[in-house]
């Protein structure tokens, strides 16, 4: 059995070092318990929402079923019982999806042996991601709050039992620094999601800067995208400012992780300032020597935290 959970959490952090380099990266500075401990936070998030793109738009019956069977396998596992297994005639990929299903759950039931995550934080986490599959616009900032919530600032919140606190008013920093990092996806992947059908800038903003959702798909810059923008821009960098707060509630061995995940992702902001705005030319990422150079001054931070 040792054996078993041993490869769970190997599988895990393999997840996590393949679709999360930055996350991974940061990850690398907590101590081996802590760091072991959150790889199954993200595989998990990294399963469900693969498995509802996979099913694709126009899909939503599937999307729904597919959260279900999720959600009745997260309940055998928060209630600590024996794990449903797969039928012998399923295919060989369909074989191969519900083992690794099955390694991410292994992981979790460990992990819930030491740390308390509130089970409504996966929950959620799913109703996020199948927010995808129904809705392709928001009307307003705080529609799109909800949304970056369930998919971002629940990740935070789970990883929180895990890096430890002091206060529980470090969750709502939490809160705070998901949503920087999720508003920061949005405005990194604009033209990505346009081409599948997505805006998630909000329509008032849209309509408060004169940007047409048919502008946006032809990915065609002038002085109003810019505007707009500077105006998202600036306000992710007040939920990071926010939720840098709560670092201080941490436990001593996880702030420079976090403060460090946070000024890693921030810093993809600097780089659409620096392609002045043209998040359709290219996508705006920070490279590994970026991120190592930056270690050192933020490592002096973090100790005076």
């Amino acid at each position: 059995m040792d054996d078993q959970i041993e490869a769970a959490y190997r599988y895990c952090e393999a997840v996590t070092r393949r679709h999360a380099k930055s996350f991974y990266f940061a990850a690398k500075f907590l101590p081996k318990l802590k760091r072991k401990a959150v790889y199954p936070i993200y595989a998990f998030c990294r399963h469900v929402d693969d498995e509802i793109d996979e099913i694709g738009d126009g899909n939503e019956n599937d999307a729904i079923l597919a959260v279900e069977n999720w959600k009745l396998k997260l309940e055998e596992v928060f209630e600590n019982k024996k794990q449903t297994t797969n039928n012998a005639d399923e295919s060989k990929d369909q074989n191969l999806k519900i083992k690794n299903q099955n390694l991410v759950f292994t992981a979790w039931k460990d992990l819930l042996q030491t740390y308390q995550i509130p089970k409504n934080l996966p929950l959620e986490l799913m109703q996020g991601v199948l927010m995808d599959t129904q809705i392709k616009r928001y009307a307003t900032f705080d529609e799109l709050y909800e949304y970056c919530y369930r998919v971002a600032s629940t990740v935070g919140l789970m990883s929180s039992e895990i890096l430890g606190y002091s206060d529980k008013i470090a969750l709502e920093y939490a809160e705070a620094l998901g949503i920087a990092m999720q508003l920061t996806n949005i405005l990194r992947d604009v033209k990505d999601d346009a081409a599948m059908g997505r805006i998630y800038l909000p329509q008032e903003d849209l309509r408060k800067f004169a940007v047409s959702e048919e502008q946006i798909c032809a990915g065609e810059m002038n002085d109003n995208f810019i505007a707009l923008m500077k105006f998202q821009i600036a306000r992710a960098r007040d939920f990071y400012r926010r939720g840098e707060k709560g670092i201080a509630l941490l436990e001593k061995d996880s702030r420079l992780t976090v403060l460090l995940a946070s000024r890693i992702y921030r810093r993809i902001l600097d780089e659409i300032e620096r392609q002045n705005y043209d998040v359709f030319a290219r996508r705006a990422s920070t490279t590994f020597a970026q991120k190592i150079f930056s270690i050192p001054k933020i490592w002096r931070e973090a100790r005076k935290i």
